[in-house]
């Protein structure tokens, strides 16, 4: 029988979908704990390495055969519903199909959800002790949850339980650790494992910019483009139109040109119809699509950038890994429901760089960004990069595997 320290360690996490930041960090968590081997698992049993993520298997159908260790790999995994999970691992059009049915029924919904992911959890993302073998380590790094107070009283209590279990546990931003210390759970700050990218990745991210689209960009515009991304909650006229005003305004004051990306193809992320719906409305020659849904590629398109404008927390956190300005997009819905992006930026970023704003405010933000001291900059991805190891390395010996 092989003992705890000989058996792979397990991350957990969304990385069961095309989204940017889930796709990131499994390849972080791999290059961070050398020496360790690793199963990938999510909710549904995928292959994403076509994509750069990985194979991954469903969490519940490891029957009794619980990991030696568990780790919750990073992300908003806290406060992601069982419906909301369910949902965004369809493909677009039954996705689609699913909410205009369930949307409005929420007993309905969960019981849809559950049927779907094979779980009864209501927050799926979120696992307890009872999924790690009985001498395991159960670990939550660096997760997020800033619409706690959003959530259902069971679905808190199911929080609750499993953080009160485990063996270690830190989260991305303040208004995660605040929720938390209101429900009398005290757990420590961490940024995003995202900040280690270019540490831990900086080498294949240079040969991707040397190669393929992003080269041929880079020679587009010797001066330098903008990459840009944003989400479908910016689909209706008066929000394409107001993208596009803005992003032409700022990259023609700038000498900029403008490159669109998605960071997720998984619903309820970005859709490629909008891309050519704002190329319609910017003159000829301004701006590109990026094609690659390819991680390394994405990354690369953001390192090689001058600066970033998205609605994608992790297009934001690359960016600052490389100590390039950015521009955070605030969806024309949110209204006051709370806001990751706002929220990671005000816990870990200097004041001076801006935060997430409005459409109508994408030429003076972008212009602030901009001129931002590149010192400023590499200064806060440096700190981050040092305090993220510090956390890492807290819990790392509890999962290491023995000395030989």
């Amino acid at each position: 029988m092989k003992s705890l320290g000989e058996t792979p360690l397990l991350l957990f996490g969304a990385f069961d979908r095309h989204n940017f930041g889930d796709l990131l960090f499994p390849h972080l968590m791999t290059a961070l704990l050398p020496g360790s081997s690793f199963e990938f698992a999510g909710l549904a049993a995928r292959d994403l390495r076509t994509f750069g993520g990985h194979r991954v298997r469903a969490l519940a159908a490891a029957g009794k055969a619980r990991p030696a260790h568990l780790i919750h790999a990073g992300g908003e995994l806290l406060s992601c519903s069982a419906y909301q999970a369910a949902a965004m691992l369809l493909d677009p059009a039954t996705a689609a199909a699913a909410i205009a049915r369930y949307d409005d029924d929420p007993v309905a919904a969960a019981a849809w959800a559950a049927r779907q992911l094979g779980t009864a959890r209501s927050l799926p993302y979120v696992a307890g002790r009872d999924a790690v073998a009985p001498a395991g380590r159960l670990i939550f790094n660096a997760v997020g949850g800033v619409e706690w107070a959003l959530l259902s009283d069971a679905q808190r209590a199911e929080a609750r339980t499993a953080i009160g279990q485990a063996d270690w546990a830190s989260v991305r931003d303040h208004v995660t650790r605040d929720a938390l210390r209101r429900e009398g759970i005290d757990v420590p700050l961490c940024p995003d494992p995202a900040v280690m990218v270019a540490d831990c990745f900086g080498a294949v991210i240079r040969r991707h910019q040397q190669q393929g689209a992003v080269k041929a960009l880079r020679e587009a515009w010797p001066r330098g483009y903008l990459a840009c991304q944003f989400s479908a909650d910016f689909g209706d006229d008066a929000s394409l139109d107001a993208l596009a005003q803005g992003l032409l305004r700022a990259s023609t004051e700038a000498g900029l040109g403008l490159v669109l990306f998605r960071a997720g193809s998984a619903p309820w992320h970005d859709d490629p119809e909008l891309h050519e719906k704002l190329l319609r409305r910017l003159p000829p020659g301004t701006a590109r699509r990026f094609p690659s849904l390819y991680l390394w590629d994405i990354c690369a398109l953001i390192a090689a950038s001058r600066g970033v404008v998205s609605s994608s927390l992790h297009g934001r956190i690359v960016a600052l890994a490389y100590g390039l300005p950015r521009v955070s997009l605030f969806p024309p819905q949110q209204g006051r429901r709370p806001d990751k992006l706002t929220a990671f930026a005000e816990t870990w970023e200097p004041d001076a760089v801006p935060r997430s704003v409005t459409i109508e405010q994408i030429e003076p933000a972008l212009r602030q960004a901009l001129a931002l001291p590149e010192s400023m900059l590499q200064e806060n991805a440096a700190q981050l990069r040092v305090q993220y190891r510090h956390s890492l390395a807290q819990w790392a010996k509890l999962v290491a595997p023995p000395a030989e």
